[in-house]
């Protein structure tokens, strides 16, 4: 199962790689990676997407959190919550389909960043299916050349976390 894990961790040397340590040496693979500040200039939200079995998930956010430089940690798969990536495209589109490619984005609440020579940069948020379902929807107009994605952030509806 598909777990979305935000975790609060103090900024210190080294905190990032003692918890990507502790599930690669369980065998897990962390799918997508995300970090930043928060508005704490102490502390930083990293988001961590993996998949694994619910006992062992439990298991590993359990030794997570005893991290010295673990402030909090929650599994949002089981937290009614907000999903959203952002993606960037570089694609190859003929001048006569860049108006169907226009609204099509538009319709997934993408933008246009701009055109440079015959080469469009677009921008897209939105959960993960959406965007894989914008990539195998363009792929009739357009040519993707380059794909970037954030991947998953995640936040607790109402509730702080």
């Amino acid at each position: 199962m598909r777990h979305i894990i935000a975790i609060l961790l103090e900024n210190q040397a080294g905190a990032l790689a003692r918890v990507a340590s502790l599930f690669s040496s369980r065998g897990y693979n962390i799918e997508s990676l995300n970090v930043a500040p928060t508005d704490n200039d102490s502390v930083s939200r990293l988001t961590v997407v993996t998949t694994g079995s619910d006992e062992v998930i439990h298991q590993i956010c359990k030794q997570v959190g005893k991290l010295v430089d673990v402030v909090s940690i929650v599994d949002m798969t089981g937290v009614d919550h907000i999903e959203r990536e952002l993606a960037l495209f570089k694609i190859r589109a003929p001048e006569s389909s860049r108006a169907k490619l226009a609204t099509l984005l538009k319709g997934f609440g993408g933008h246009v960043l701009g055109y440079d020579e015959g080469h469009g940069t677009l921008e897209l948020v939105g959960n993960g299916p959406e965007i894989d379902r914008f990539m195998d929807t363009v792929a009739d107009l357009a040519e993707i050349e380059t794909v970037v994605r954030s991947g998953a952030m995640a936040m607790a509806r109402g509730v702080k976390h």
